[in-house]
């Protein structure tokens, strides 16, 4: 047999070229400039994603879904029915608060407010998420033989409220009305600007993509 030489190592390992580092390193650097630069640009973008809402039109129910303390839901879907654009408003409200339903504060509010307790139909509900809201709200609400319905929510949660309404019930046509808020509102065109608005922004795309995976 022939004589096979051995395999002398060098010691030495490969290393990228130096130049495909430098390369990445500037990439990099120059997509950090152009995002800190157009920050305004696609952070707005993103929190009008959230934002789908329409001028309210007639209906047969209006329907104020619960999760605003701070009571414009409730005023807005009361002003809507004085102003005649729907007989009645059907107030969601889920338990634990101070051991009562958050529907009872929101129409007791109303009527401090000035608004006649006939306008409004209580919904008291276990509900924790939008989703499970719906499942409580559409059986009531075909109880009423409402076939328009208005629904009464915060601006950024019009959108993932949509989605849901549309995909549990179909045959039925909605409006999303955003609740006024001017005291402390959502403003996608500069929400990183506010605290409350930061997390709000961040809640309700952390709940979008949630409801996206289905969870």
């Amino acid at each position: 047999m022939g004589r096979t030489d051995p395999i002398v190592s060098t010691g030495t390992t490969w290393k990228p070229p130096k130049r495909r580092w430098r390369w990445a390193v500037a990439t990099i650097a120059a997509a950090m400039v152009v995002l800190i630069a157009t920050h305004a640009i696609w952070l707005a973008a993103l929190a009008r994603f959230l934002v789908d809402s329409e001028a309210p039109a007639p209906a047969d129910l209006i329907v104020v879904l619960a999760g605003d303390v701070a009571g414009n839901r409730i005023l807005t879907g009361a002003d809507l029915v004085r102003r005649g654009f729907a007989p009645k408003a059907l107030i969601s409200g889920p338990d634990g608060v101070f051991g009562r339903y958050e529907c009872d504060f929101a129409i007791a509010y109303a009527v401090s407010r000035g608004y006649p307790e006939s306008y409004f139909i209580a919904a008291p509900n276990q509900a924790r998420s939008t989703a499970a809201e719906a499942q409580v709200l559409l059986p009531l609400i075909r109880q009423f033989g409402a076939h328009r319905i208005e629904i009464v929510t915060s601006n950024f949660h019009t959108r993932r409220a949509r989605r849901i309404y549309r995909k549990q019930a179909p045959d039925l046509s909605f409006r999303f009305v955003a609740a006024d808020d001017s005291a402390h509102p959502f403003l996608p065109e500069n929400w990183w600007l506010d605290r409350e608005n930061r997390k709000t922004f961040l809640m309700e795309w952390m709940k979008t993509f949630a409801g996206a995976f289905g969870m």
